[in-house]
């Protein structure tokens, strides 16, 4: 299936926190969108494996994802080198988006930066026609999407670029409170952890009103790019 936009994070979660409002708005406009999920989130504190998986099957039938798979690459200990390059070269080559959004540039996290450059340095790659590749025995195609850009997540990052979600806003925090084990669960027998306390999500909460504010609507989500980006009109700007 080929996509319009695909995530890639390195953690079940990340892209539900990061950008699950700009995934919304995109489906409701026709789009098709999926995410790569990198890393199982194992070395998560909460929760277990099995719980994260289903967590984001339910956040991804919340959000009405076309496509979600995970390559399962080792959480915390993996690294930017061929073998997990062509891992994510295979995932892009395989859904051919045309927009790819990737974890931030950098964060408290080390494996959100580190995921970003893996990201960047695959998508590269796909593009090369020397660089082969075969999924279910079958040769890929090159494929380079048009346009990276990158969420930001915990660090605050100076935006490029705002996209208002204010209508998107209630199901974006439905889809991260999916994740039940990792977020604002008092009762469950499990220590707290930084993201886990109540504050942790109306941080994000207020961060998206903050880029909201930027540009005159009541939520917004921010990304960087690598490059400078162009516009055809003008008066899409605001």
């Amino acid at each position: 299936m080929k996509l319009d936009l695909l995530v890639l994070a390195v953690h079940p979660d990340d892209a539900e926190l990061g950008c699950s409002g700009t995934i919304i708005k995109h489906i409701a406009q026709g789009k098709k969108v999926g995410i790569i999920d990198f890393t199982q989130g194992e070395l998560g504190t909460r929760g277990t494996i099995e719980t994260r998986a289903a967590e984001a099957e339910a956040s991804s039938k919340i959000m009405g994802l076309h496509a979600r798979e995970n390559i399962q690459i080792r959480d915390g200990f993996f690294k930017n080198d061929e073998q997990h390059q062509l891992e994510v070269v295979k995932m892009v080559r395989k859904y051919q988006p045309e927009i790819v959004l990737t974890n931030a540039l950098y964060d408290r996290h080390p494996d959100h930066g580190r995921a970003s450059e893996l990201a960047n340095d695959a998508i590269f790659l796909s593009g090369l026609r020397k660089v082969p590749t075969h999924l279910e025995g079958v040769e890929q195609q090159p494929w380079r999407p048009r346009l990276v850009l990158q969420y930001i997540q915990d660090t605050y990052i100076k935006p490029d670029i705002i996209v208002d979600i204010s209508e998107q806003m209630e199901q974006k925090i439905e889809a991260i409170r999916a994740f039940k084990t990792q977020f604002d669960s008092p009762g469950e027998d499990e220590p707290q952890t930084y993201i886990s306390t109540p504050g942790f999500l109306q941080s994000v909460i207020a961060r998206a009103r903050e880029m909201g504010k930027n540009i005159g609507a009541e939520y917004g989500e921010g990304f960087t790019s690598r490059k400078l980006l162009g516009v055809d009109n003008l008066f899409d700007l605001r």
